[in-house]
């Protein structure tokens, strides 16, 4: 996988560039390399990277603008860069479609962890139906389709999701009415054990409830268990 994989790193500081395109492309990815939000479009007009390592703090675009515009346009698996780890940078974050975050200072190795969880998820998916025929999720008229990783509503639109998204529909799908604690939920959507403060499963929950049109107070599909996670409510159809 790592020897196919393009990664493209978006950060104003040229030092770190230079590292992490000498320690990833030694870990066997294809780096290329942008300084802003300028450099970034350019290298997807030459082709889209399999994942996006971006700062938050960026000239011109910030890095929370150019997640939103790479998310409206891409499904492209983004990984945030957030200075000191601020947590409010975390959530906005993941609230504009980043798949995970990781705060500076970083140890290079949990970078290339972080990487090659979102890109095996992103690629393979998660859950038990992975090497299975059913390539279709059907619940309460919509389609989860497992190889085009979008959701389809009742009315036959496409609805594009994150690669978070995505993975955490799919593994509450994968459990229709059972309840998902939300270490379960974190660790099919970024491969990685939460903190007790720990907020990324409730920002994609909400991000998918917007999605699914399922109103957060009187959520109907992805219902909250209080003190045990969450569930989607209604039965599930598989096809091939």
């Amino acid at each position: 996988m790592q020897s196919r994989s393009k990664v493209l790193v978006v950060d104003d500081d040229a030092e770190l560039r230079a590292l992490l395109h000498d320690y990833l492309g030694e870990s066997g990815y294809e780096v290329s390399l942008a300084a802003d939000g300028a450099g970034l479009w350019g290298q997807f007009e030459q082709g889209a990277p399999d994942l996006v390592i971006l700062d938050l703090m960026l000239p011109g675009q910030d890095g929370l603008t150019l997640c939103r515009d790479l998310r409206a346009r891409t499904a492209t698996p983004i990984l945030m860069l957030t200075a000191r780890g601020d947590e409010m940078d975390r959530i906005v974050g993941l609230e504009m479609g980043a798949d995970d975050y990781l705060p500076k200072p970083f140890h290079p190795r949990e970078l290339l962890a972080r990487i090659r969880s979102i890109l095996r998820r992103s690629q393979v998916g998660s859950g038990a139906l992975a090497d299975g025929p059913v390539r279709r999720l059907g619940f309460a008229g919509w389609t989860l389709d497992l190889d085009a990783h979008h959701l389809v509503d009742p009315q036959g639109v496409v609805v594009s999701l994150s690669t978070g998204e995505f993975r955490l529909l799919r593994a509450l799908a994968e459990n229709p009415n059972r309840v998902l604690s939300r270490d379960q939920l974190l660790d099919a959507c970024v491969g990685r054990e939460g903190g007790p403060f720990d907020r990324s499963v409730d920002v994609l929950v909400s991000r998918l409830r917007r999605r699914l049109r399922d109103d957060a107070r009187e959520s109907i599909l992805i219902r909250t268990v209080r003190s045990e996670g969450y569930m989607l409510a209604a039965s599930v159809t598989r096809s091939p």
